[in-house]
């Protein structure tokens, strides 16, 4: 069995339901999701809507990391999500990023293969990778950059926590069945 991070993000169309859609879609594999958190478009300065981000903890039985990258990337196809080679952070329906990958024997998975690479090489860069991770896993480690409590209070982190807003009123429960009329907008 293996055990994953996975970072959820939606600033198009319903973006609320994307994120529970994506959960819901995750199945028995889905552990633990974090409350949800609203941001500004990454990397800072980028125009477009804001964000709703989440972490997922998933396990699976597949010994495969690269598993967690095709389910991450048949949960945005279901959501619409198209990529655009040209504008590498563009608005998205749904955006999924495996963050870190635990092996069978719970040790993390380290790859430098650009399709996977592990842990990925940017989440301690990111308040809204760390801050809801932080929900689910106190105490994680990021393999090769420290404890995320470390990361947080350094920059460049540190300065994004202010423009990351909690939103309690946008719960994420696997439990609530989708409602099947929901438009999930591919994009405006």
């Amino acid at each position: 069995m293996t055990r994953a991070v996975l970072s959820l993000g939606s600033n198009l169309g319903d973006r609320s339901g994307q994120l529970r859609a994506a959960t819901a879609g995750l199945g028995d594999e889905l552990l633990l999701v974090s409350g949800v958190y609203e941001s500004q478009p990454w990397p800072p300065g980028e125009p477009g809507p804001a964000y709703l981000n989440a972490v997922a903890l998933v396990a699976g039985a597949d010994p495969d990391p690269y598993h967690w990258l095709f389910r991450c990337r048949e949960l945005e196809a279901a959501a619409g999500r198209q990529r655009d080679p040209g504008h590498r952070y563009a608005p998205r329906t749904l955006d999924l990023d495996v963050i870190m990958v635990w092996d069978p024997a719970d040790r993390p998975v380290h790859s430098a293969d650009p399709e996977l690479t592990l842990p990925h090489p940017r989440a301690h860069l990111r308040a809204f990778v760390l801050r809801p991770w932080i929900d689910l896993q106190p105490y994680a480690v990021l393999p090769g950059h420290g404890p995320l409590t470390d990361l947080l209070r350094s920059d460049p982190v540190a300065s994004q926590l202010a423009g990351l807003r909690p939103r309690p009123d946008l719960p994420i429960d696997p439990d609530l069945p989708i409602d099947p009329d929901l438009p999930i907008e591919s994009g405006r």
